[in-house]
């Protein structure tokens, strides 16, 4: 390539800004080498030429053999294969070769090393994302490759103010076009950036160029950048110029000339639609063999896409199979938890006559002669009953929470052998919590219930759904109101067993039953907490106990945004409801014969003065009759039971 070597592309036209050297008409020229390897901008409005200067100039260098690469935003420059064998490489199945990120180094191989003339058309890809990718990699390549081959070479940009606009928010790929724009030069790449409007594009690039075209223009924004890059009379003119009339400042001759650039000689595929029939021309093909080496790419990438999808599905499947471990994992943990506590049960129940924990029938009867009916039922309770003395209240407890997690809620349940006649009763009981309340000597004929405790996970899920609806404003009001409401609604024994929790922190239901007024049956004390577990209110605590929720509810009602002073203050308020004023006084632990105001509480639980000067007698009587070892006749009235359980019974005794 000659150094001198021209490119016929407009004529000098009339008008403010003519060649005053050259007559109208006179061809205008441009030099190869400085067109190949320069940075150029090419803007006008839509419709003033700016696209057709831009093929009239690639047409030029076709046709003398020099390569091109053109980026197509809007897919209009595939008109240059009607004359051309050019590669047209994008996303659509009217391209020669579908291309991704991938196929980049060998884009710029066959541009750089085999001199193909490519067309990247990025209209049709979906993601922004892609299109931008394949650019970026591209024009990479090309940079790298260059510097070694220093071979001129010309990228066209059309919408660059896409790329590199002059607002900001420029990525990778807009910083990377900078960088051709400023070092492209010395190493042979060439740019030309095209856009409509140049106030967008940043003038780092523009003011870099060295030729400039400058089509017709009428927004003030982009007159005002005419006006300080060529001056004020240009300002005012361009907005006159006609279609494919510009105004051509070069640096290579330091001139600015008003030019009239040529029409282009292939399809214009970007020329607006009109009512005439459209009618493509027939495109020239290129050769297979370069179509079959970007083949070959798409062909490994599907192949390695292949093998990822095979490996994630394999990925899948394993994390399904760790996940099912896991589960057996636990639930195998979970049965072994169950079998510890059934074994610690039994040995109990086995060890139970060798630990001097139960009286003999006679002794236990003495004792109990003098005693209130609720202290001898709590004794049956901890010692078995009349029918079996050595059924000790643990293994209960134990084969109840086996049999519950068999069942799968966590919760005991009836086993499979007790037939529809007990889950029919805990249907009525779970419809009517209460009903035990009513006739308590039917239920004590009936006998406890195996199912002492149906209440599910879902129950309880269901009562923190209510209460989360309740309290959704997070109004100290809403959460007292929503709490009381829920121990008022309790039977009144429900509210005494309440309280219990209240005091002791962690306790057993047979325990707070006792202590609220109720008997030591199982049976009994179950149904009666039933209504307050529901409520939420108490949490299972584990080993048969349950714990006192009430702080905990206005803990996860604000989120634990509150301190402890200001959650007392709210358990407070809704303590109201079923602790006396003097006992709120009082840590929740306290004995309530050290809380004042407790005698109201007392009366309902002692019995008269009468009976207990005969329970006294009684006590004494059974004492002498006692074998001789004191600690052995005080173990049966006190052994096994809760702190709660052995105040009421020592009230009782008082």
């Amino acid at each position: 390539m000659s150094e001198e070597e021209t490119i016929h592309v407009a004529d000098v036209s009339e008008g403010i800004g003519g060649d005053a050297t050259a007559d109208p008409g006179s061809p205008v020229e441009l030099p190869v080498v400085d067109v190949l390897t320069g940075r150029s901008f090419i803007t006008g409005k839509s419709g003033s030429g700016k696209s057709n200067t831009a093929s009239v100039v690639i047409e030029n260098l076709l046709s003398n053999g020099f390569p091109v690469m053109i980026v197509d935003t809007d897919g209009e420059y595939y008109g240059l294969k009607e004359e051309y064998e050019i590669l047209h490489a994008g996303a659509d199945d009217e391209c020669d070769i579908v291309v991704s990120p991938e196929h980049a180094e060998k884009l710029a191989n066959l541009a750089l090393e085999q001199n193909v003339p490519i067309i990247l058309d990025v209209s049709g890809y979906l993601e922004e994302e892609t299109a931008n990718k394949l650019l970026l990699e591209v024009v990479k390549q090309l940079f790298a490759k260059e510097k070694r081959l220093k071979k001129p070479f010309l990228l066209v940009i059309e919408e660059c103010h896409e790329y590199i606009p002059e607002g900001g928010g420029m990525d990778e790929t807009g910083k990377m076009l900078i960088k051709v724009g400023k070092r492209g030069r010395k190493h042979g790449l060439g740019i030309v950036g095209i856009s409509q409007r140049p106030a967008d594009v940043k003038k780092d690039f523009i003011t870099q160029c060295d030729w400039l075209c400058w089509h017709r223009l009428t927004w003030d924004n982009d007159t005002k950048v005419v006006g300080r890059i060529l001056g004020s009379k240009y300002a005012s003119a361009v907005e006159d110029l006609g279609d494919g009339e510009a105004f051509l400042m070069t640096d290579w001759d330091e001139s600015i000339r008003r030019i009239q650039f040529h029409r282009k000689e292939t399809f214009d595929a970007g020329a607006t639609p009109g009512l005439d029939d459209f009618e493509r021309p027939e495109l020239k093909s290129v050769s297979s063999d370069l179509v079959g080496e970007l083949q070959s790419i798409s062909d490994e990438e599907e192949r390695r896409e292949s093998e990822i999808a095979d490996l994630r599905q394999e990925l899948d499947k394993k994390d399904r199979r760790i996940a099912d471990l896991e589960r057996e994992l636990e639930e195998a943990r979970d049965l072994s938890n169950m079998a510890d506590q059934f074994a610690q049960a039994l040995l109990g129940k086995a060890e139970a006559p060798y630990r001097g924990g139960a009286p003999s029938r006679a002794g236990a009867e003495r004792l109990d002669a003098g005693r209130p009916d609720e202290v001898r039922d709590a004794r049956n309770a901890r010692d078995g009953g009349d029918d079996d003395q050595s059924v000790l209240k643990s293994y209960d407890e134990a084969v109840a929470a086996t049999e519950g997690r068999a069942a799968g809620d966590g919760e005991p349940s009836p086993s499979a052998a007790d037939g529809g006649a007990d889950a029919d009763a805990d249907s009525a009981a779970d419809a009517d919590p209460d009903a035990s309340d009513a006739d308590p000597a039917a239920d004590e004929e009936a006998g406890p219930p195996d199912d002492v405790d149906p209440v599910t996970r879902d129950d309880v899920a269901e009562s923190a759904l209510r209460f989360d609806d309740a309290i959704e404003l997070g109004t100290r009001e809403a959460v007292i109101e929503e709490l009381r409401s829920r121990i008022e609604a309790l039977p009144d024994l429900s509210r005494g067993m309440l309280r219990h929790y209240r005091r002791e922190g962690a306790s057993d239901p047979v325990a707070a039953h006792i202590d609220a007024g109720g008997d030591g049956d199982s049976g009994h004390a179950y149904s009666r907490h039933r209504p307050i577990r529901r409520a939420g209110l108490i949490r299972h605590a584990g080993r048969g106990h349950y714990a006192y929720a009430v702080p905990g509810l206005v803990r996860e009602a604000y989120a634990d945004r509150l301190d402890e002073d200001q959650v007392d203050e709210i358990v407070r308020a809704v303590e109201t409801v079923f602790v006396p004023p003097a006992e709120l006084n009082y840590p929740p632990d306290a004995d309530p014969s050290d809380v004042e105001g407790e005698a109201v509480a007392d009366d309902r639980d002692a019995p008269a003065a009468a009976d207990e000067d005969a329970d006294a007698d009684a006590t004494a009587a059974a004492e002498t009759e006692t074998p001789a070892e004191p600690d052995e006749t005080e173990t049966p009235t006190d052994a096994g039971l809760s702190d709660a359980a052995r105040r009421f019974a020592e009230r009782s005794d008082r």
